[in-house]
């Protein structure tokens, strides 16, 4: 069977906070991609350069006169993007290629799955092992999912949001198709900041999470999505 293809335009939003150092070799990557319509850089309230280094590779930036989270950002990206679709990407991704966005973004954009999610070559073992890393933040689906939830998305906890996009990927029974991103990491937050600055952060970012949604509910959605997987 031939494949269809959607006209879809991706808005690739940027959530980042004194990545400076990292985000000119992420935008490397998407900055002139065929598939991208535009590129928006949410500067959440850095105290480096992140908002210039993001200028310089010509980009929009939309700067954030204090550090508000990742939940907040992304919605002010969402509210200043205008494509059809959404590529969420986060800004410290190591060896992230175009091919890696290409990848993402087809199998929405050919009809093959409804979203997609990024399986990054150094996701948890245990994600790697069920093929699902369901709190990962390189994520493509439609801008109307969200774009009359903005209100909602301010209020969740700073890394509550893919949880919550969660919910209505399962509430929706949308076509997930995960991606496998063997020559991309996340760095360990340890690595960035220090071990203990790094733990902290860790601990945080799981603490949003279980704000979020319950550990029970986090066990149904891995389930879920792995039902409505593509792949």
């Amino acid at each position: 069977m031939a494949e269809v293809k959607r006209m879809i335009t991706v808005s690739c939003i940027i959530p980042a906070h004194n990545e400076a150092l990292r985000i000119g070799k992420v935008l490397d990557a998407v900055r002139n991609h065929p598939l991208l319509f535009e590129i928006i850089v949410v500067d959440d309230g850095s105290t480096d350069n992140t908002a210039e280094a993001a200028r310089q590779k010509g980009v929009r930036v939309v700067s954030l006169a204090k550090n508000s989270g990742k939940s907040h950002a992304v919605a002010e990206g969402i509210a200043a993007a205008t494509g059809s679709h959404l590529l969420m990407l986060d800004a410290d991704l190591v060896g992230l290629s175009e091919r890696d966005i290409t990848r993402l973004i087809q199998p929405v954009s050919q009809n093959q799955a409804d979203v997609t999610i990024s399986l990054r070559r150094n996701s948890p073992w245990i994600w790697r092992c069920i093929r699902l890393d369901y709190i990962s933040g390189e994520r493509v689906f439609a801008r109307d999912l969200l774009a009359t939830r903005l209100a909602e998305i301010r209020a969740l906890p700073h890394f509550g949001l893919e949880v919550w996009i969660n919910r209505l990927w399962i509430a929706g029974r949308f076509r997930v198709q995960v991606v496998s991103w063997q020559g991309v990491i996340s760095p360990y937050k340890a690595a960035k900041m220090g071990w203990l600055r790094g733990l902290m952060a860790d601990m945080s970012m799981m603490r949003d999470i279980f704000r979020t949604i319950s550990v029970r509910e986090s066990v149904r959605q891995i389930i879920s999505l792995k039902r409505q997987s593509q792949a």
